[in-house]
């Protein structure tokens, strides 16, 4: 028994190693969060604007980490580019070559038996376009939106009133006017939604540590 222990740990630090070249400390897991820090892009910084929690995070993206047994990582995101789909993490740690940085957030132990479910879920979602409305829908998703209905069923993460306004003015964010101008609907003021910065406070999780491409 004690050899097939050492064994079995042998081969789970082989499949923590090859995720992430030359980060051997970094023991990644299926279902780690894998969250990205604002871009220069003006809807990134526009979502970290107005997503601010007064912690010292800046992240405008989030994305749910898969391991299969072969040890070979992915990550099942909704991107604006791609729509929700599933990339090999080395694409997902480059596919916003400006990101300030990309922190790994776990759930802590007592909802760790809601991942396998959330992992499900999520691959049901996939194929769908990216909802640039930022109202929940079933049709498309924004990147929290689809971790949130990932573990919708489990209730892990919440949903809060969406705001757009700059914190420091009270008044509408001028990217944010003229996004919503273009899509020819009112801003979506006070509805339910979720974002980066918020789901990465929540107390159900933990910060692992950093991610390079």
């Amino acid at each position: 028994m004690k050899i097939l222990y050492k064994l079995t740990t042998i081969l789970l630090g082989i499949v923590f190693f090859s995720c992430v070249e030359n980060q051997p400390a970094m023991q990644l897991k299926s279902g780690d969060l894998l969250f990205q820090g604002a871009t220069s892009s003006k809807l990134s910084e526009a979502i970290d604007k107005v997503t601010q929690t007064g912690a010292e995070t800046h992240f405008s993206h989030v994305g749910l980490l898969e391991i299969e047994e072969s040890g070979d990582c992915f990550v099942l995101h909704a991107s604006i580019k791609g729509g929700t789909c599933r990339v090999p993490l080395a694409e997902f740690l480059k596919s916003e070559k400006d990101s300030l940085v990309t922190v790994v957030y776990r759930l802590k132990e007592p909802w760790q038996k809601d991942i396998p479910a959330a992992l499900i879920q999520a691959k049901t979602m996939l194929g769908k376009p990216y909802n640039f409305s930022y109202v929940l829908s079933d049709s498309s998703h924004y990147c929290s939106e689809f971790i949130y209905k990932a573990f919708e069923a489990d209730s892990v993460f919440k949903l809060n009133p969406m705001t757009f306004k700059d914190p420091a003015t009270g008044e509408f964010f001028p990217t944010w006017i003229q996004f919503y101008r273009q899509l020819g609907m009112e801003i979506p003021e006070g509805e339910p939604g979720c974002n980066p910065n918020g789901m990465a406070e929540s107390e159900k999780l933990e910060r692992i540590g950093i991610l390079k491409p």
